[in-house]
This record gives C-alpha cells, structure tokens and sequence, in this order.
C-alpha cells in the first residue's frame, strides 16, 4: 500500500488544476483525521460569505459543495479570531454558530488558506458529530494541505494575470494608441487574409486611402495638441460612414486606410469605388472641437479608393494601387484645396 508521502508527492506533482489537487488530500486528511466530512471553502470577506468550494463526506455528515453561509456566523472566522485551531466540543466554545448547528457540527478543525502577501483565500476544514480527539500529527497535516492548496490558487492566479497581460499587450500591439484603431500591422495582416477569403468568394477587395491634407500646417500653426483632436475626430467620423464588416486603420502619422469585400467579380467595381470615395471625402470635412475651445474647420481629406480582383495582388499590391488613386485626387485637389481655419 502506497504511503501518504507517496500519495501527497503523485498528488502534487500530477495535478493539473486546484480540484484535481484538492479532492485527494480532502481524501487523505479524511483518512488521516477520521472525521467525518473535509471540505475546502473560499471567502469573500467583501460580500461577508463564505462558499464550501470542494467536500468530502465519509459517513452521516454531509456538507454540501457549493453552500454558502455568512461569514460573520462560520465556525472558520471564530476560529482564525481566536487562534484556535481545533475544538472536539463545539457547543461548548460556539454554541451560538446556527450554521454549526444546522450541520450538526460536534468536532471542528480549520487552517487558514492564505496567500504569501497574507491574502485570506479560504479556509481547509475537517468536522464530525461525534467528539473526536485530533493528534498533533493531523493538525500538521491540515497546515501542511492548506499550504499546498494555497500555493496551487496562488501560481493559478499568476498564470492566468500573466495570461490576461499577455493578450493585453498583443492587442495593444495591434492598436494605435491615439485613436484606438487597428494600426499599420493588423491591417496588413487582415488584408492578406482578405485577398484570401475573395479568391474563394469570387469578390472583389476593396481598398481606401485616406491622406490629412495640409496635416502639418495644423500641427504647426494651432499645435499638436489640435492635430491630435484631429485625428481623432477623423477616426470615429469615417468609421461611421463605414460598413460594419469593414476595417479603418490608422495606417502612418496622418494615413488611414480601409478594407473590405467588394462587390462580385464582373459587377459594377468602379460606381462601387466612387460611391465609397465621395461619401468619405465628404465625411471628412468637419469642425473638431480642440483642448482649449476654439473650433477648427478641417477642409477635408484626399481619398483614393479601388476595387481590384485578388487573384493577382497581395496586400503590398493593394495597398500600392489605394495609394497611387489617392494621390491621384489629392494632385487635383491641391489646385484649389479648402484650407483650415480656427475660431
């Protein structure tokens, strides 16, 4: 038969989770304590509850997974305030507990889930309705699995924090800071998956270059504090004259770029390329309410948009031919451009 260092060190090293972790040494403290029922339980001392996390019940005594009781009331918390780790008469020390005495709670023996920093976690708890003696020995035990317990939540909640900040950072890295955004990297990497999903679906992409014109006079005459207000003004009024399926990046300093799925293969791809250009370059002629009041009437911006067929292009070939039609448009704006004024 298998020793209980040799069943704790299989437990340990095989556990893949806090309740494949848990269950044995609830197993093992039972066997070890002879009391009736052992059960792991967390505490939210916010909400005043404590929850029965994960229990053992050997014989009559049973306490259910997942009762929830007062916190105020609990045997645990009148045990951690005294020190007392275990009792064999719980009426005689805590003859008021009503959770003790629903549960018909005689012999009674917790230890403190905490985590490094102090951190009350829960509590690990063993408890019979006879009066039992328990040995120095058991009493170790029951530290000793609070411990183990407690190490295993803690590395948990390392993990999945570590997790959590892993995917916060590769969003970010994926995000313009200024307006939110997708920036140059996730746009390119969703237009090759674009070009991809048309050559299936026999649609065209489409693909819009939008310039800031006279962008640097703004900075330079008003401040970049207002080139910002700019900027971010231009983001949210061109995402709302967008579909909903499309992408608007913010592709350079004073670039944005959009993507989306065109119409079918032989269709009208040049009305669709107008239509999509005119309603943005009118979208783009706005007032921005900047940082210190004063309101900049921003005369729009050069917009090239194209549709192209993706079975001959890549997203480097796309953006190339947005970027040319744009320039186009904005070669023939600069002859009789609108400028920028502040009130």
């Amino acid at each position: 038969m298998e020793s209980l260092v040799q069943r704790l060190s299989q437990s340990v090293t095989q556990a893949h989770s806090l309740e494949e972790l848990t269950r044995p040494l609830l197993q093992m403290l039972e066997e070890s304590t002879h009391l009736e029922s052992t059960y792991l339980t967390t505490i939210n001392e916010e909400q005043g509850q404590q929850r029965v996390l994960y229990a053992r019940n050997a014989s009559e005594m049973q306490i259910p997974e997942g009762l929830v009781v007062p916190w105020g009331d609990t045997l645990c918390k009148r045990a951690l305030d005294e020190g007392r780790m275990y009792t064999p008469d719980v009426g005689a020390c805590w003859g008021d507990s009503e959770a003790a005495r629903e549960l018909g709670i005689r012999t009674y023996a917790s230890a403190p889930v905490r985590f490094s920093d102090g951190q009350l976690y829960g509590t690990l708890c063993a408890a019979s309705k006879t009066s039992q003696a328990l040995s120095t020995e058991a009493q170790g035990l029951l530290r000793l699995f609070a411990n183990l317990i407690a190490e295993r939540v803690e590395r948990e909640q390392l993990i999945t924090s570590l997790s959590k900040a892993n995917q916060e950072l590769a969003a970010l890295a994926l995000l313009d800071p200024l307006t939110g955004l997708p920036n140059r990297r996730c746009l390119t990497d969703e237009l090759g998956r674009l070009i991809a999903r048309c050559a299936r679906s026999q649609e065209c992409v489409v693909v819009g270059f939008i310039d800031l014109d006279r962008f640097k006079n703004v900075n330079d005459e008003h401040g970049h504090e207002a080139g910002d207000a700019l900027l971010r003004a231009m983001g949210e009024r061109l995402s709302s004259h967008l579909r909903s399926a499309d992408m608007l990046a913010r592709f350079g300093g004073d670039e944005f770029v959009f993507i989306g799925v065109g119409p079918l293969f032989g269709s009208e791809a040049d009305a669709v390329s107008r239509d999509l250009q005119q309603r943005l370059s009118e979208a783009s002629v706005m007032k921005v309410e900047l940082p210190d009041g004063k309101t900049l009437d921003y005369g729009g911006a050069s917009v090239g948009v194209v549709c192209l067929q993706p079975d001959s292009i890549d997203a480097d070939d796309a953006l190339q031919k947005a970027d040319a039609a744009m320039y186009r448009v904005k070669m023939a704006r600069s002859r009789g451009a609108r400028g920028t004024a502040l009130h």
